[in-house]
């Protein structure tokens, strides 16, 4: 039938389209276009299965419009009142929710294939496509319904059970074991949601004991899950764009999990099971010596009068909204010659990239954004380094004690520059729950307060000037 050779066409499409997406997205001049190419892809292969497949209904057409009019508008209206502090949060709960359709496929699919096939069994490949999205899937769903949890706040201290990873072991071990048993001795529809709820519980398992400073890891880590679950649909449905796209997605998370564990100086297995970023930091060197405050006005002859200013950009900005009065910082004093760059870790924020979309949503310039391996030979050519929020990706105790649980970790070589200026509410320590050592360094100065109306201030100050 022609439908079908245009339906594969259709798919054909999209599948390039979330590869030329893709490749644009490497670029942060270029991941709008990828974005919306991408999109573009993805509604051609969704038109195209619903107009192009053999089993026309209209019905269930119109329950796929509807369903689709509801979550258009309902993803709209959040994705457009979310601030950008939540949008972490709203990453962890969109992805849960794909990983909970992905295993949803898998159960609603066995039940079927169980209601009309004339055989007992299903054949090896449809058990192993139909186990693998729904324990992935699962796995993924309540993975990040509790990442969801720790970063809007709700759950505030990771819960660690005596003996957990062993924990974790055996529940992982009794799904696996579980649903070999389901595929091959008893194939029934009650064993399989006894697999799914122990996939569920595993997912809560391997995310609950893990702390704040790995959440940006764990996302990453959870959205390779989604996109794998995704995969094994597009093999159960014999369905290429699901397949493509699934295999993106999770190879995609899984390079940038990578990335960032290597970035941290941290193997994958140490972020799953060493639970870094903790209620508590045992062992840690307790900071010594004293602190000093710098006021609005001081702050502002010491940037106006320099020749380089780096930015360090945290989640205190992102939690003060405070990305345009920063932006209007660099504006001013580029008017009064000053060269003005921001310093980008990998892992600032409570997510991959955060920082880079706080900033552009500033209209900050992409050229001026420069990563940690790049910015780091240039602190000791600098004149003022401007913390912003920043904590555990600029503390000296990453190189300097053996002991801190962030040790090893590559972090932004602040302490170099000639002055840093740090704008935070308090002393408070950071996700990693330990104090930082950069607060104690002679050449540090604090300036307290709310990082948008600390910001304002100096820009005041430095327009008096």
């Amino acid at each position: 039938m022609i439908s079908n050779y245009l339906l594969e066409i259709a798919y054909l499409i999209g599948s390039i389209s979330f590869i030329a997406g893709l490749k644009l997205m490497g670029h942060p001049k270029t991941a709008r276009k990828g974005n919306l190419i991408g999109a573009a892809g993805m509604t051609i292969a969704i038109l195209g299965t619903i107009f192009l497949h053999p089993n026309f209904n209209p019905l269930v057409i119109t329950l796929i419009f509807a369903a689709i009019a509801l979550g258009t508008i309902v993803g709209w209206i959040t994705a457009k009142r979310v601030p950008m502090t939540k949008m972490p949060e709203l990453v962890s709960l969109f992805n849960g929710m794909g990983g909970a359709c992905a295993a949803l496929i898998s159960i609603i699919e066995f039940y079927n294939s169980q209601q009309t096939s004339v055989v007992e069994h299903s054949s090896i490949g449809t058990m192993i496509a139909i186990l693998g999205g729904m324990i992935i899937g699962s796995v993924s769903f309540s993975g990040s319904i509790i990442a969801f949890l720790k970063l809007n706040g709700t759950m505030k201290k990771p819960i660690r059970l005596p003996s957990y990873n062993i924990i974790n072991i055996i529940v992982l071990l009794l799904t696996l074991v579980l649903a070999v048993y389901f595929a091959v001795a008893e194939e029934n529809f009650s064993m399989l949601l006894i697999v799914f709820a122990f996939a569920l519980l595993y997912g809560i398992l391997l995310t609950i004991p893990i702390g704040g400073a790995d959440m940006p890891v764990v996302i990453s880590l959870l959205n390779s899950f989604t996109g794998l679950a995704a995969a094994f649909g597009g093999f159960l449905y014999d369905n290429k764009i699901m397949l493509t796209g699934g295999i993106l997605v999770g190879s995609a998370g899984t390079l940038l999990t990578l990335a960032m564990c290597k970035a941290m100086n941290r193997p994958l297995s140490n972020v799953i099971f060493g639970a870094f970023g903790g209620s508590s930091a045992a062992g840690a060197e307790e900071a010594k010596g004293s602190i000093k405050d710098i006021s609005a006005s001081d702050l502002a002859v010491l940037l106006a009068y320099s020749k380089k200013v780096v930015i360090v950009p945290g989640y205190g900005l992102a939690v003060a909204q405070a990305q345009h009065a920063i932006k209007e910082l660099e504006d001013l004093l580029e008017s009064k010659g000053v060269e003005v760059k921001y310093a980008i870790h990998p892992v600032a924020g409570r997510m991959p990239g955060h920082m880079n979309v706080l900033l552009a949503e500033a209209n900050v310039s992409y050229d001026k954004l420069v990563e940690m391996e790049e910015i780091n030979p240039e602190f000791e050519q600098t004149d003022v380094v401007l913390v912003v929020g920043a904590n555990d990706v600029v503390n000296p105790a990453a190189k300097t004690d053996p002991s801190s649980p962030i040790y090893g970790m590559p972090i932004l070589e602040v302490d170099k520059a000639k002055h840093i200026v740090v704008i935070k509410r308090s002393m408070s320590a950071g996700y990693a729950g330990i104090d930082n050592l950069l607060f104690y360094n002679p050449k540090c100065s604090m300036y307290f307060g709310d990082a948008k109306k600390a910001l304002t201030d100096l820009i005041a100050e430095i327009k008096n000037l």
